[in-house]
């Protein structure tokens, strides 16, 4: 009996045991696949796939697939009529879709100018597509961005630049919208007044310079209600970039207080920065007790509003000359700023930009520079070598003496429209890079423009080298690009990208896109302040790429990629003659030919009008949208109106009307051209005639004097500029290739 009851019992007790196994086991899994899932979230995934191809998502499958080696990865097949798309994150399966839509399908997506005439049914994958990322970040944005190019963004606009990046790989983005609150938290806390606060707060065209210390007030104050509605569109960005599995960037404490916190705390230790020869702003030194207790302040407070994926964004002395040279010194300025992020968030990984070092080489020496990193672990540091393709710093630093970097293309300086790149660098050096012995611990690629939205090839390059470890191939590429762009293949535009290739696009020598005269604040001279004309082509060496355009025109008129192409160069060309012709009109006036001054300045004017009415035919041209974009976040008719300012200045005068950064910023746009360049010249040219008829010489300093007036009354009137298109592109285009076909004569 007991022999029997022992047996049966110990079955039962190993079915038991069997069960609980069994369980453990699921249970085991289920937390390993949350572990290693993390970064997919199937229904973030499912509504990027929607929003990008509407009418045929459902035609798209996603499954979770683990990586190897924990980079990103995806894997592309079809299955049942349908695409099949595996990836190990949000990021991978976006990068995904984007490789087969482009590669396939022949799309693509880019600020300026779209394709996405999928053909029906979807083309089929034979056997399977497998891409994986050599890099553990795809870094994107640069501080400046959030102000030349963001800073009247809304929620909707924020949606599409986020699938956007996911599109083109990006998993490590800058994060810096909605701090301004913190601050003022923190602050508040610390005994400041709303009335101390709004000499500290600039306006939204100034935030850049803010957060990196550089002035305080600019533009200013900031309401709390504006404060409110950016706090609550940061906490949608980030809840959508990290649904699809990125890790965003928040910014840290780095010294820079208030004006008056000396009044505050007469005891403090502050130093004072100076920055562009008229800004100034107060600098805690690390020393200071206070420095570590504001920096935990505002980490908690952020922390506790926006969450962390424990990365920080810091930059000491940007642009800023430190106090002193002094080793020690530089060190705890590091050993603090990193310990008000550690305190607080024990996993915190600072990311600085190297922009300083490439801004002031003699002051950052070997000694320094070692001073500033060592003072942090190497694997508590990340460094963005932000200028690689002209400036690079990894190079002359043993690649930042161990940290991990991460390589970057500038490109764009001010958000200036002008077409600019270095594209062979591009195609080439990031893989090379990649292998090189010397290169340390680069861990990534990223774009760091001053501002978006012009040279769509050059980005569509750049992120291209995402998914690969080889070299790109231009001669392969660009009819690639071309196809995907207009939707269709025509040899005479891959000649045209192979002269553009050449010309335009090798960039040689030059650290960004030539400005056209028309710009600059009327002078003789070739170039006006930061208004730079020479080139690095020849213009009659880019006709034959316009002729090409204009010869295609025809078919591709309905194409968005072409319009826009083809409405860029044209200005491009243009804008380009413009300083010739300008340059004849300073001989007519030194040769006292008044005939020849008239009739050529006549030219000049009439050219200025004939590229306002090109560029109203394309919205990423419109001076009106900026300006709408702007009224549209205030929440009083007087908010509006500061905003509008705001607007007007940074892209004109920059930030007063004895601004030495005018037209740092300037905008060939429909709207700006019309209204705010023509009449300068306007002027300058009938006082310049006056002087010819008086047979005296024009007082160029009183001159500037009077238009410094006229240009601030410009900024402050309130005006209405359309914020829609006028005109069809491909049309006006090719009236202006007839009209000024004569260039190829000369």
């Amino acid at each position: 009996m007991s022999t029997c009851y022992n047996s049966r019992f110990g079955q039962i007790f190993r079915h038991i045991l069997i069960l609980i196994l069994f369980i453990l086991l699921g249970y085991c899994q289920g937390i390993s696949q949350n572990l290693s899932d993390k970064g997919f979230n199937k229904t973030a995934i499912i509504a990027l796939i929607k929003r990008t191809v509407p009418n045929h998502w459902q035609q798209f499958e996603i499954k979770y697939s683990p990586a190897i080696g924990n980079k990103d990865q995806f894997t592309l097949a079809s299955n049942n009529g349908k695409i099949l798309i595996s990836g190990n994150t949000g990021v991978a399966v976006a990068g995904g879709l984007y490789y087969y839509l482009k590669n396939y399908a022949h799309c693509q997506i880019t600020w300026d100018g779209t394709n996405l005439h999928l053909p029906n049914p979807l083309p089929a994958i034979k056997g399977k597509i497998q891409r994986s990322t050599p890099y553990d970040y795809r870094y994107y944005l640069n501080y400046c961005t959030f102000s030349y190019s963001m800073a009247w963004w809304n929620w909707a606009r924020w949606e599409k630049e986020i699938d956007w990046m996911a599109l083109h790989g990006i998993n490590f983005p800058l994060a810096l919208t909605g701090q301004n609150i913190i601050w003022d938290k923190v602050y508040q806390q610390l005994g400041f007044s709303q009335k101390d606060l709004n000499k500290f707060f600039p306006g939204p065209s100034y935030f850049a310079w803010f957060w990196m210390g550089n002035l305080d007030g600019l533009g200013g104050p900031l309401s709390t209600s504006f404060m409110s509605y950016r706090e609550s569109l940061q906490k949608k960005i980030l809840a959508r970039e990290r649904s699809l599995g990125m890790k965003p960037i928040l910014p840290a404490f780095t010294g820079h207080v208030p004006p008056s916190f000396k009044e505050k705390y007469p005891n403090a230790q502050v130093k004072k920065l100076q920055w562009g020869g008229r800004y100034y702003t107060d600098l805690l030194d690390p020393s200071d007790p206070m420095f570590v207790k504001i920096g935990t302040l505002f980490m908690k407070d952020l922390i506790s509003t926006y969450g962390t994926d424990h990365y920080y964004a810091a930059d000491v002395f940007n642009e800023n000359k430190p106090p002193t040279n002094d080793s020690s010194f530089l060190s705890n300025v590091s050993k603090s700023v990193y310990h008000s992020m550690s305190k607080v968030d024990s996993q915190a990984i600072w990311v600085m930009q190297g922009w300083l070092f490439v801004n002031n080489p003699s002051f950052w020496q070997k000694s320094q520079m070692e001073a500033l990193l060592h003072a942090i672990p190497d694997n508590k540091m990340i460094l963005l070598d932000l200028w690689s393709e002209t400036r690079p710093v990894w190079n002359r630093t043993d690649a930042y003496y161990g940290k991990p970097w991460i390589w970057c293309m500038l490109l764009n300086f001010g958000g200036n429209v002008g077409m600019f790149g270095r594209m062979d660098t591009i195609a080439e050096t990031p893989a090379s890079v990649l292998h090189n012995n010397n290169a340390g611990n680069i861990s990534g690629i990223g774009l760091t423009p001053e501002g978006i939205g012009q040279n769509p090839v050059m980005y569509e390059l750049m992120m291209d080298n995402v998914w690969r470890t080889n070299p790109i191939n231009l001669d392969k590429w660009l009819p690639q690009y071309a196809y995907q762009r207009y939707g269709r293949e025509l040899p005479g535009l891959d000649t045209a990208w192979q002269i553009l290739r050449r010309t335009i696009y090798n960039g040689d020598g030059s650290e960004g896109a030539p400005e056209s005269i028309i710009t600059g604040r009327p002078t003789f001279n070739k170039d006006s302040r930061w208004t730079k004309t020479e080139t690095y082509y020849k213009l009659k060496d880019v006709l034959p790429a316009w002729k090409l355009f204009i010869d295609n025109a025809t078919i591709l008129k309905n194409s968005d990629g072409f319009q826009y192409d083809l409405v860029d160069l044209t200005r491009q060309v243009l804008g380009t003659y413009a300083d010739r012709l300008q340059q004849e009109i300073a001989r007519a006036y030194y040769q006292d030919d008044s005939d020849s001054f008239k009739n050529k300045s006549q030219q000049f004017l009439a050219l200025i009008s004939d590229m306002d009415h090109l560029l109203a035919t394309r919205k990423e041209f419109l001076l009106g949208r900026w300006i709408k974009d702007a009224r549209s976040l205030g929440s009083t008719p007087e908010e509006k109106a500061q905003f509008e300012r705001n607007a007007k200045l940074q892209i004109t005068l920059w930030s007063d009307k004895n601004a030495t950064l005018h037209e740092y910023a300037c905008k060939q746009w429909s709207g700006m051209l019309n209204s705010f360049y023509k009449p300068r010249w306007e002027q300058f040219f009938e006082k310049a005639l006056l002087s010819l008829k008086e047979n005296k010489p024009m007082d160029l300093n009183a001159f500037d004097e009077h238009i410094k007036d006229w240009e601030w009354n410009w900024v402050i009137t309130p005006n209405h500029y359309p914020d829609t298109t006028t005109g069809n592109p491909v049309t006006v285009a090719v009236e202006l290739y007839k009209k000024y076909q004569f260039l190829f004569k000369q």
